[in-house]
């Protein structure tokens, strides 16, 4: 049959070209499925030959759902969160799943984009940190769709949550900086309502408190570069004179730590020694060569993408929040 007539063949085609039986054909292109290798050499040779293509469409009716995961996220200046998109689209990829990114920093544009994403009949939604409001992951549970969200609290339930440890994280940062010699520390992070700055601080200053010591915090940072660096020059120029700083995230780490030499003309670390929390790429460069808590972003995407795999499968599963553990990475911002 000539590949200039793909679009009429069918399944049925392929497996009387292969050999094989029909049912063979439909688990060969469903990821995950029991095909032996064999049966799946075959099936693929005799597709190729044909060229033959799934028909998605009908894929989609028969089921009642597609292989689109929509992805909403807000934030994409942030270098950590604009690096979760890679993971989480290869993470879908091999499960034969499909990415519809949405965009929720437009508000006005969120409920469209919220219609949109159930026109597609979307096998489930992945929600990445600070995104969207919780109406948002309401409206999807409403409609029985997976939703996993990732670095979000946790008071929906039949939504997965998935999370670095960010308090655990925080003890690492204040230990540390103990271990280091600090004993005026003070924490910069994006307000109460920010659920992965909060639980940072409850991290470090519960760690701090064990040692008898009470830091100094700026609560309501801007987030990123700008806002750390204005945190920074705001408590300096408040009197408060910490020997170490902890901040809820890189970027935020890295406009404090121009802040304090560029701004306040001290040296870092051993006026002031400083750690971050993601390891963004630019935490690693030499200018900076900033000490953080690593967040495992390969982990974090797996786990979501898992979350919704499983709920499709059974949505009445209960609702355990998943902590993925952080990892410590020294480097000059800190003392030894």
């Amino acid at each position: 049959m000539p590949k200039d007539d793909a679009h009429l063949i069918t399944a049925h085609d392929v497996a009387r070209h292969a050999g094989v039986s029909r049912s063979a054909v439909s688990r060969t292109f469903t990821p995950g499925a029991s095909v032996s290798p064999h049966t799946r050499d075959k099936v693929m040779a005799a597709a190729q030959a044909l060229g033959y293509q799934v028909n998605l469409i009908a894929r989609t009716m028969n089921k009642g759902y597609s292989n689109f995961v929509g992805v909403v996220t807000a934030g994409l200046e942030s270098p950590f969160r604009a690096s979760l998109l890679g993971p989480i689209t290869d993470a879908l990829n091999k499960q034969g799943l499909m990415p519809l990114l949405m965009n929720a920093d437009d508000p006005q544009q969120l409920e469209q984009s919220l219609h949109q994403l159930l026109s597609y009949q979307i096998a489930g939604v992945i929600l990445t940190s600070a995104s969207p409001p919780l109406s948002v992951v309401q409206h999807y549970l409403k409609h029985h769709i997976p939703v996993a969200m990732i670095n979000r609290g946790h008071e929906l339930e039949g939504a997965d949550v998935i999370g670095s440890d960010n308090r655990g994280g925080g003890r690492l940062a204040a230990q540390t900086l103990l271990a280091s010699g600090a004993r005026r520390p003070a924490f910069i992070g994006q307000g109460q309502h920010n659920f992965s700055s909060r639980e940072r601080w409850l991290g470090f200053s519960e760690r701090l408190a064990e040692a008898g010591i009470t830091p100094v915090a700026v609560q309501d940072a801007a987030p990123g570069y700008d806002g750390g660096r204005a945190a920074v020059c705001h408590l300096f120029n408040t009197g408060v004179r910490p020997d170490a700083l902890f901040c809820a995230t890189d970027m935020l780490a890295l406009g404090a730590l121009d802040g304090l030499r560029l701004g306040l003309n001290l040296s870092v670390p051993k006026d002031v020694q400083v750690v971050g929390f993601d390891d963004i790429p630019q935490a690693a460069h030499l200018a900076y060569h900033l000490t953080t808590l690593r967040q495992d972003s390969q982990a974090l995407a797996r786990s979501a993408v898992a979350a919704i795999i499983a709920r499709r499968k059974n949505f009445q599963l209960p609702t355990p929040h998943s902590s993925i553990p952080v990892t410590l990475v020294r480097r000059s911002s800190t003392l030894e």
